[in-house]
């Protein structure tokens, strides 16, 4: 459940930028939101790292035990990994927040991938 190893794998993203608000934490670029490290938001009790997918809805169906619909944006694309639910696969969270941020990167820094 860690901000630290999320925002590792954020900062290896051509400028990526972090903000840290208590025990979130909001990844942008170029002040568009590409993730979001949630811990107990709203109450929820889940600690997560929430990114942008077309294919949230499936993701949810296909294994709510792991991947759940965030409060407030989850209608808007966004879907939650948990990080609090067994073991982390860092490259599947890589992985999905890559995506996301190729999903809302200006196309020139995109390329830079």
């Amino acid at each position: 459940m860690s901000l630290g190893r999320v925002s590792e794998i954020c900062a290896e993203l051509p400028e990526a930028q972090r903000e840290v608000s208590g025990r979130h934490g909001v990844f942008k670029v170029r002040k568009r939101t590409f993730a979001y490290y949630l811990d107990d938001h709203h109450g929820d009790g889940i600690v997560g790292v929430v990114v942008k997918t077309p294919a949230n809805e499936g993701m949810i169906a296909a294994d709510p035990e792991r991947f759940y619909m965030p409060s407030y944006i989850g209608h808007r694309g966004w879907v939650g990994l948990r990080l609090d639910a067994g073991p982390v696969d860092w490259t599947e969270v890589a992985d999905l927040i890559t995506d996301s941020y190729l999903a809302v990167a200006p196309k020139t820094l995109a390329a830079k991938l």
